[in-house]
């Protein structure tokens, strides 16, 4: 790797300039007042989260986020004021945006829209974040994307003092804006606004929104984080990581949090729930809430680093929790904390301080040779702009296979044996042996794979399906824009291609999808799967609608579950004309 291939542009901005034009806003921007910093009488969550450190209190965290900001105003207080009355105390609420509120307001209405929140103006991220005394933590298309300034303006002006996510600085995307010298740009001004501010306000990251979803050894994963915590240290603000989603299994979660406690990479923001364990009925997904929170729970009380346990209401993969929802899962994990205390003596503290350890060497290999690689390639390591431009145009598996902890082996993937592997592979190799079955038959199919968002798991797990049946896999990346799929398939022909999709928009990427295939005479059928839904245009609703009985009325092959692909590609596979 080499500057020249990674930042050819001549003049590009220096990190030092946009810092100080940040600081420079300061002086207009600053942080304002919030029901929380008054109820609490604390300058900021950072005061707040120390102070829970050192009573060995336990915080706890709810993501909201309704398309309906009168609904998510009411949810704000309800859910708070439902847990107060029960005596469960709600620290933080994770505030999520829709994608679109990642553009400038002068073009945010023009953007395709999610199924998230849509803040128009500052005075109504005032109104959300006062409406309880609940911290605000505006994580979602904040930070890393062309509005990262005046997102982060509005964010101060409403009293929060945690605001991210970088990590989605490395990885997301949002659909037909590729411009990434410009969304570097407004995070770079906009770091240096917080670094400025009186009072401290956390950077936040959540790495399972960054390069850890992507790296194949949790010692890299923590690796990024200490990089992170040297870019925030280049910066002059504090930072708070936050992970979970992919960490199922128990003793791997209780190290990489020890891990933390051990590296003073705290206090963190929030330990979010493993989402990718929800794959049952809500009945059954009890089980596996309260499988990874007592494991949280226990991590906090034996090695505090301050982060909050989040209780993922037991619906998540099915739809949006309703406010009930939340309510039932902070009172759940309420009760859980103050049960979990006796279960102390239960947990060999060997066991995680072993892994801890190999955690932490292999994460300090991995930030030694990535900053050593970053400076041989010409990078200057001390501009922040530089440094986060280089590092997202290099790529998380890229990233992992060049200056990743292991010992490098070709043969697998992440190109290095995982000192510590990230369990979410094993967990795709399961799912794709239970979605084919002891004997799948061999398929002879090219299959164009790709997501329309970020969210690549589903597609993680259609590639190995496609491994273990003999198919070949053409790669057609994440957060794929149709029009990019639609060049790939005239040029490499496919015989089928495979969307995973989340954010609601299955319906109308579909139909863009389609359309401009069908423009170029090309009938190659198209597989659908994931989250199939999406809020109808001009709707104001909160909630967005099954659109699966729509998309196969058009032609779609719906893939409501991994199980349904097999036999769809076996009928795409009896009706390709055969060679001659």
């Amino acid at each position: 790797m080499n500057r020249a291939d990674l930042l050819p542009e001549p003049d590009l901005p220096k990190g030092a300039d946009l810092l100080a034009e940040g600081r420079a806003l300061a002086s207009l921007w600053q942080t304002g007042p919030s029901a929380f910093l008054s109820h609490y009488n604390t300058r900021s969550e950072l005061d707040h989260k120390r102070a829970a450190m050192a009573e060995g209190r336990v915080m706890q965290h709810a993501q909201i986020g309704y398309r309906d900001p009168g609904k998510s105003i009411r949810a704000y207080h309800d859910i708070w004021a439902a847990c107060d009355a029960a005596g469960t105390r709600l620290d933080r609420y994770g505030l999520c945006l829709d994608w679109s509120m990642a553009l400038p307001r002068a073009i945010r209405a023009r953007a395709q829209r999610g199924t998230g929140m849509i803040l128009p103006t500052i005075e109504d991220f005032i109104a959300l974040a006062n409406a309880a005394p609940v911290a605000a933590h505006f994580g979602d298309f904040v930070l890393g994307f062309p509005a990262a300034l005046e997102n982060t303006q509005a964010a101060l002006t409403a009293g929060a003092t945690a605001i991210g996510n970088l990590g989605q600085y490395f990885t997301f995307r949002v659909p037909g804006h590729d411009d990434d010298i410009a969304a570097t740009t407004a995070t770079v001004t906009a770091l240096g606004l917080i670094a400025a501010q009186t009072r401290p306000v956390m950077i936040h990251s959540n790495i399972d929104d960054g390069f850890a979803a992507q790296f194949t050894d949790l010692a890299n994963a923590l690796g990024m984080i200490l990089v992170e915590r040297d870019i925030a240290a280049l910066i002059g603000a504090p930072i708070g990581h936050a992970f979970g989603h992919h960490f199922s299994d128990p003793l791997a979660r209780l190290a990489f949090q020890h891990a933390l406690h051990a590296e003073g990479a705290s206090p963190g923001t929030m330990i979010y729930g493993n989402t990718t364990s929800y794959r049952g009925n809500p009945a059954q997904n009890w089980a596996a809430l309260s499988a990874y929170l007592m494991v949280d729970a226990l991590g906090q009380r034996m090695h505090p680093t301050g982060h909050a346990i989040n209780p993922v209401p037991v619906t998540e993969n099915q739809r949006i929790p309703e406010v009930d929802e939340v309510i039932d899962a902070q009172l759940f994990a309420g009760r859980l904390i103050e049960m979990s205390d006796p279960w102390q003596p239960m947990i060999d503290p060997a066991a995680v301080a072993a892994l801890s350890h190999t955690l932490c060497c292999g994460a300090q290999t991995f930030r030694q040779n990535l900053w050593r690689g970053l400076t041989e390639a010409g990078i200057d390591t001390q501009d922040a702009f530089e440094c986060l431009l280089a590092l997202r145009r290099m790529g998380g598996r890229r990233i992992e296979t060049a200056y990743g902890a292991g010992t490098p082996n070709p043969r697998i993937m992440g190109g290095r044996t995982p000192l510590v592997p990230a369990t979410i592979l094993s967990e795709i190799a399961h799912l794709a042996r239970a979605a084919l079955g002891a004997h799948p038959p061999q398929i002879n199919l090219r299959v164009l794979v790709a997501t329309s968002d970020v969210h690549e798991h589903g597609k993680m797990l259609i590639d190995e399906m496609l491994h273990q049946i003999g198919a070949t896999t053409i790669d057609g990346g994440t957060s794929t824009d149709p029009d990019k799929l639609i060049l790939q398939a005239l040029s490499q022909t496919p015989d089928a291609i495979a969307i995973s999709t989340y954010n609601g928009v299955a319906l109308s990427y579909y139909q863009t999808l389609r359309a401009g295939l069908d423009q170029h005479g090309l009938t190659i059928p198209i597989l659908i799967g994931g989250r199939l839904n999406q809020i109808p245009e001009g709707s104001n609703t909160s909630l967005p609608q099954d659109v699966g009985a729509q998309l196969a009325a058009e032609g779609a092959h719906v893939c409501r579950d991994a199980a349904d692909l097999l036999p769809i590609l076996q009928q795409i596979a009896a009706s390709k004309p055969r060679s001659p």
